[in-house]
């Protein structure tokens, strides 16, 4: 089967055999700035350049509004798409099943199937990439909400008269601790590109990248303690890109919510071990259901 998780910096793919197993991998960066049109060719390229023959199934995950049902990407803002029907191009291409999911939904299933939230059936997996939005688990079922918009805890607002978002509200989580949002911030401040990776490495020795790191871990521990007092996690995951950052991202927000909640604990938390590559794990599992087959404990993840 071919797994592809579509974002906003880079779309990652690969072959994954039916013991769950990577055969191969492609990553490519995003064409964001070639505009709609030329994110869909270069899809669908790295769709044609893994599948073969005997792919029996393809998943595909993107951010945005997305109609499951119909295969469709009703609108992805950072991909400028608008009602794209990737399950009819993607299927033309490779001419097998093809599911379509949203990239968060995609990585809490990953993390329920064999990542730290198996087995646990109140959890919150949380996904910071180039956004963040969340995963609700509740009595082992995920909420998604009357409009399939549940778990949107990137545009908690954390700082009421705060930044603007691009979402047109202010103070959201997302504009401070994505990690797009950690990169523009301290290029505002110094006047130089960085990476967020970039930045959590500057941290020691620069006042500037320990300031913008140190109000991302606390939006993120404020949003946290929202989520926390509404629904009362057994554990909260942190996942996607930004968590490979691993205890420099983990014991900053961990006491930043801690410090927020006086009268109960904190639930834990804890980094993904799939981290920027849960949503692609995610459609590798959708793939694999879009073939009728359920997959073993024997799937790896490595």
């Amino acid at each position: 089967m071919v797994a592809v998780d579509v974002g906003g910096t880079a779309i990652k793919a690969a072959r994954v055999s039916p013991d769950g197993r990577t055969l191969a991998t492609l990553d490519r960066p995003t064409p964001v700035r070639d505009g709609a049109e030329a994110v869909v060719a270069a899809l669908r390229a790295v769709v044609r350049e893994l599948a073969g023959p005997g792919v029996a199934a393809l998943g595909v995950v993107v951010p945005g509004v997305v109609d499951v049902a119909a295969g469709v990407a009703r609108y992805a803002a950072n991909l400028g798409w608008q009602d794209v029907p990737l399950a009819e191009l993607l299927g033309a291409d490779v001419a097998a099943p093809v599911a379509v999911e949203h990239d968060v939904r995609a990585a809490g299933l990953a993390e329920r199937t064999f990542g730290l939230a198996r087995d646990v059936a109140d959890s919150l997996v949380v996904v910071i990439g180039t956004g963040i939005a969340s995963v609700v688990v509740t009595g082992g079922a995920p909420v998604r909400g009357v409009r399939d918009l549940a778990g949107e805890i990137g545009h908690v607002p954390v700082h009421p008269d705060g930044e603007v978002c691009a979402c047109g509200q202010r103070g959201c989580a997302e504009t401070y601790a994505s990690a797009a949002a950690i990169a523009r911030r301290y290029a505002g401040r110094v006047g130089r590109p960085a990476t967020a990776a970039e930045i959590v490495a500057l941290c020691a020795d620069d006042p500037d990248a320990a300031e913008v790191w140190t109000d991302a871990t606390e939006a993120l521990g404020l949003a946290l303690a929202s989520a926390t007092m509404l629904l009362d996690p057994a554990l909260v995951v942190l996942s996607g890109g930004l968590a490979a950052a691993g205890e420099a991202l983990r014991d900053p927000v961990r006491e930043a919510l801690a410090s927020r909640l006086a009268w109960r604990a904190a639930p834990p938390v804890e980094v993904s071990r799939l981290a920027g590559r849960a949503g692609q794990y995610g459609a590798a599992l959708l793939a694999w259901r879009a073939a009728g087959r359920e997959v073993g404990a024997f799937w790896q993840v490595a």
